[in-house]
C-alpha cells in the first residue's frame, strides 16, 4: 500500500495501470479514515497481486479531491483499468471491500 503525492504520479500509478487499483481518499485527522488504515492493509496482503491499493491525502492533493469529487472521508473508488468503476463512502470492514474488489477482478 502506497501514498500517491501528486497528480502526475495518479496519473501513471492508476489512470494508466491495468487491472484493479483502490484509492482511499483519506485526511490525517479524519477518525474513520484511521480505523480504515489497517482495514486496507488487511486486504492488500489478502489480494497480493490482484489489485494495488494507494492512499490519496485530500489535503495535501486538492486537485485530485476535487476531480473525483471528494465530498466526505474516507472514500474509496475502485478503478479497473484506469477508469473508476465503483465508489465507497465510510469505514468497510476488510471483508466487505474484498468482496467488492473481487467483482471486478
Amino acid at each position: 500500500m502506497d501514498k500517491v503525492t501528486n497528480s502526475n504520479e495518479f496519473v501513471e500509478k492508476v489512470e494508466n495501470s491495468k487491472g484493479v487499483v483502490v484509492v482511499d481518499f483519506f485526511a490525517t485527522w479524519c477518525g474513520p479514515c484511521k480505523m480504515l488504515a489497517p482495514v486496507l492493509k488487511g486486504v492488500s496482503e489478502k489480494m497480493g497481486e490482484k489489485a494495488k491499493i494507494f492512499k490519496v491525502d485530500i489535503d495535501k492533493n486538492e486537485i485530485l479531491a476535487n476531480r473525483y469529487r471528494i465530498s466526505a472521508v474516507p472514500t474509496m473508488i475502485i478503478f479497473k483499468d484506469g477508469v473508476p468503476v465503483e465508489q465507497l463512502t465510510g469505514f468497510m470492514p476488510e471483508q466487505n471491500i474484498i468482496n467488492k474488489v473481487n467483482a471486478h477482478l
